[in-house]
C-alpha cells in the first residue's frame, strides 16, 4: 500500500487529498481538506500574485504539508494551476513554497489540467461510448474536454475563470449593465472560438465539475426541493434553473446575495461570472441539462499517479547504442522524470548546435551534454535538496559501460552544475580535471542550465528555440502556452553562460503560430 497525498494549489482554493493506493491499483480517499485562499485575487489584472495572496497561500500550504507529514504521508504530489502559471512572480512563489515546506510543486499547463480533470470525471460516471463535453469552471481558467468512457478526444483551456472575470470586468458590486454586457461578450467570444475548433459538434451529455458548479447545483437543488442536495455526483440541473440563479445573483446586492440559501459566502463575488459561463455554454451547445460530477483534478492526479507507476513496470524496447542504453537504464533505475529529462536534452542540444561558433566543441562533447541532460535530475532519488550533487554521485559511481572513466567524470560534472553554484576551482571534483576539460565543462553546463530553466514546469511549454549570436545573444522561444515561468527560470540560469561567453542573454517568446506570446 502506498500513502499518497495530493496538493492542488488552485486559483480560488487550495486542496489536500489523502489517499491509499493498493497494489491492485485501486485506491481509497481517507480525508480531504480545503481552504478558499483566493490566491488569484488581482493576479490576472496585474500579472502578479499579490503579497497578501502569497502570504495566505504559503500559510495554508505549510499547514497542509505539516498535516500530511504528521499523518505519515511522505509522498506528496503537488500541482499549481493558472494563477501561478500566468503570474510573473509565480516562480518566486514556488521557490518560497519549496524553501518553507520542501515541496516541489509542478505547474500544470491548461491542456494537462484538462487531461487530469477528464481522468477524474471518467472514473466518477459512465460517459458511454458517445462523446460528452466536460466543463470545469475554476478561478483562473475554464477547461472544456471532449471524451468518452475510453479516451479524452480533445481539450481546451479558456481564460474564463471566475476570479479572472471578476477582476477584469466586474469592478464594482453590484456590477453595472455595461460591465455585465462586456463580460458576456468576452465569454461568448471565447466559447464560440473554442467550440468551433472541436471536431465533435454533438454531445451525448454535458458534465459540469468544480467547486463553482457544485455550489451552483446546491443552490438550484434547495430552490427546487427546499432540501439540501443528497448527492452531488450525478445530480442534474437545467438551463432554465441556471439562468434563474444568474438573474437572482445579478439583481441582488452583496448582503442580499449572502442570504441566498446554499450560497457559499466565500463565493459571493465569483459565483455570478461562473454561472454566466455555464449558462452561456449551455445555450451555445443547445443543451437543456447538465450532469454534475464531484470529481476533478485532484482525483485525476491519483489516477495519473497509478497509471504512471504501472507503465514504469512495463518492459521497454532495447536501445541499440550501448552508451545511450546504459545512460537510459541508469535514468530509469533512478526513476527520472522521463518527459522533462528528454525535453531538456532536446533544448540543450539545440542550444549546442546553434552556439557552436562560441564554444567550438564537437560531436563528442554534444553527446556528453545530451547524456548529462537525461541524467541531470536522477539525484531526486536520494533527496530533492542538493539533488544536483546527488546526481554527480550516482553518475560517477554507476556502471555506464561504453563510456570511459573520463567521460563519466565529465557527464557527472555537467549534471552537477545544472543548478545552484557555478563551477569553482576549489570544488573537489574539479581538481582532477585539466584546464581544457574545465573550459569544456563550463561551456556545456552553461547550456544545460538554460535548457533546464526553459522546462521549469516540466510540460514542454517551450517547444523549440532559435539562437541569434550577438551582444546580447538572443534566444527566440517557440511556445505552446504561457512562458513566463520558463523565461523567469532561464534568466536565473543564464549566469554561467554570460560568464563563459562574456555576452548577455535575452529571451523572446513567440507562440506556435509565430506571433509574440
Amino acid at each position: 500500500m502506498t500513502k499518497l497525498a495530493v496538493l492542488d494549489i488552485g486559483t480560488n482554493s487550495i486542496h489536500l487529498v489523502l489517499a491509499e493506493v493498493e497494489p491492485d491499483s485501486s485506491y481509497k480517499i481517507l480525508d480531504r481538506f480545503k481552504d478558499m485562499t483566493r490566491l488569484g485575487d488581482g493576479a490576472f489584472k496585474n500579472r502578479r500574485l499579490s503579497n497578501a495572496a502569497m502570504a495566505r497561500g504559503l500559510e495554508v500550504i505549510r499547514t497542509l504539508a505539516t498535516l500530511a507529514s504528521n499523518k505519515g504521508y511522505e509522498r506528496i504530489e503537488a500541482v499549481a494551476t493558472s494563477a501561478v502559471r500566468e503570474a510573473r512572480n509565480g516562480g518566486e512563489f514556488l521557490e518560497e513554497v519549496a524553501r518553507q515546506t520542501g515541496l516541489t510543486a509542478r505547474v500544470v499547463t491548461g491542456q494537462e489540467e484538462a487531461r487530469l480533470i477528464y481522468l477524474g470525471v471518467r472514473h466518477s460516471m459512465d460517459l458511454s461510448d458517445r462523446p460528452a463535453l466536460v466543463v470545469d469552471v475554476g478561478g483562473g481558467s475554464v477547461e472544456l474536454i471532449v471524451g468518452n468512457r475510453d479516451t479524452m478526444v480533445q481539450g481546451q483551456s479558456l481564460k474564463l475563470g471566475a476570479i479572472r472575470l471578476k477582476d477584469l470586468y466586474l469592478e464594482q458590486d453590484p456590477p453595472t449593465k455595461p460591465m455585465l454586457r462586456d463580460m458576456g461578450k468576452a465569454i461568448d467570444a471565447q466559447l464560440q472560438s473554442a467550440l468551433k475548433h472541436f471536431k465533435t459538434k454533438q454531445f451525448d451529455r454535458l458534465v459540469g465539475t468544480s467547486g463553482m458548479i457544485g455550489n451552483l447545483a446546491e443552490i438550484i437543488y434547495l430552490r427546487r426541493t427546499g432540501q439540501p442536495i443528497p448527492q452531488l455526483n450525478l445530480a442534474t440541473v437545467t438551463l432554465k434553473e441556471v439562468a434563474a440563479v444568474e438573474r437572482l445573483l445579478i439583481d441582488a446586492r452583496p448582503k442580499a446575495r449572502l442570504a441566498i440559501p446554499g450560497l457559499d459566502p466565500k463565493r459571493v463575488d465569483t459565483l455570478l461570472p461562473a454561472t454566466t459561463v455555464v449558462r452561456s455554454l449551455m445555450e451555445h451547445l443547445d443543451q437543456d441539462q447538465m450532469t454534475i460530477s464531484d470529481k476533478a483534478i485532484r482525483d485525476g492526479l491519483i489516477y495519473d499517479f497509478i497509471e504512471r507507476n504501472r507503465e514504469g513496470l512495463r518492459a521497454e524496447r532495447e536501445i541499440p547504442n550501448v552508451r545511450r542504453r546504459n545512460v537510459i537504464y541508469l535514468a530509469r533505475r533512478c526513476q527520472y522524470p522521463k518527459t522533462h529529462s528528454h525535453h531538456v536534452a532536446k533544448l540543450a542540444t539545440r542550444l549546442f548546435d546553434q552556439t557552436e561558433p562560441l564554444h567550438g566543441l564537437g560531436e563528442r562533447e554534444r553527446e556528453w551534454l545530451e547524456y548529462a541532460a537525461i541524467l541531470h535530475d536522477v539525484g531526486y532519488l536520494i533527496n530533492s535538496r542538493q539533488h544536483h550533487k546527488h546526481a554527480y554521485y550516482l553518475i560517477k559511481n554507476s556502471d555506464l559501460y561504453g563510456l570511459t572513466a573520463d567521460e563519466i567524470e565529465m557527464i557527472a560534472n555537467i549534471a552537477r552544475y545544472h543548478r545552484r553554484a557555478l563551477p569553482q576551482a576549489e570544488h573537489v571534483p574539479l581538481k582532477i580535471l585539466s584546464a581544457r576539460d574545465r573550459r569544456r565543462l563550463e561551456a556545456l553546463s552553461a547550456l544545460l542550465r538554460i535548457a533546464d530553466g526553459l522546462d521549469r514546469s516540466h510540460f514542454s511549454v517551450i517547444q523549440d528555440l532559435e539562437v541569434k549570436l550577438g551582444k546580447p545573444v538572443t534566444i527566440t522561444l517557440r511556445t505552446a502556452g504561457d512562458p513566463e515561468l520558463e523565461i523567469w527560470a532561464a534568466r536565473g540560469r543564464s549566469d554561467l553562460f554570460e560568464k563563459v561567453f562574456k555576452r548577455p542573454v535575452q529571451f523572446v517568446a513567440k507562440a506556435s503560430g509565430g506571433a509574440p506570446a
